[in-house]
């Protein structure tokens, strides 16, 4: 009864609006893009290896915070479930202002103090953006059937797991394939090839 009083009486120009009576911990997340502006949900940061594209690092992030202020908590995270403390972390122009010490943080875009190497690093930091579409459409984090803030949490680190042994799954069938090819090789009998006709 509370929820449709609220939904009643909000204006356009509110904040905090009602945007789902099932769920309302549901928020507008401005995308910037032409194509798609707005979504709704719940802003998730998701956090990857730089080389073999494993999520790290899934955390829900209800209210809609700016993306600087939940890097410390990424990587906190991603301190917490690896045991090893990040040395360097790529990311978009989003995290402008993120006041993170420990880590030496590189921006997207960024000119001043970059190497050859460096530079590679972050035009390998876009290899984010197909992660989060695979788990969006293979992890089925696009649409989340999990109830409240606790199942917002646990449907991010459920995607991102599907997403790891999706990986995993993949290398072991290519390595199966190659020691299938090996041993077809080894087993083959041998011809001579000066044999007398």
């Amino acid at each position: 009864m509370v929820l449709v009083a609220r939904l009643l009486v909000q204006q356009r120009e509110d904040k905090h609006k009602l945007y789902s009576l099932h769920a309302p911990e549901v928020e507008c997340i401005a995308k910037g893009k032409a194509h798609k502006k707005y979504e709704f949900g719940i802003k998730v940061s998701l956090t990857a290896t730089q080389k073999g594209n494993f999520i790290v690092g899934a955390l829900a992030l209800p209210g809609n915070p700016y993306d600087g202020h939940t890097l410390g908590k990424a990587l906190h995270q991603v301190r917490r479930l690896t045991g090893t403390h990040p040395d360097k972390c790529f990311v978009d122009r989003g995290y402008r202002g993120h006041g993170v010490k420990k880590t030496c943080v590189y921006i997207a875009g960024q000119k001043r103090g970059i190497t050859a190497a460096l530079h590679r690093a972050l035009k390998r930091r876009n290899a984010i953006e197909p992660i989060i579409g695979h788990t969006k459409q293979d992890g089925l984090m696009g649409r989340n059937y999990l109830k409240g803030s606790a199942g917002d949490a646990m449907n991010a680190i459920l995607a991102a797991a599907g997403h790891n042994l999706r990986i995993i799954l993949r290398k072991l069938r290519l390595f199966w394939l190659y020691l299938d090819y090996v041993l077809r090789l080894e087993l083959q009998p041998s011809v001579p090839v000066n044999a007398a006709a």
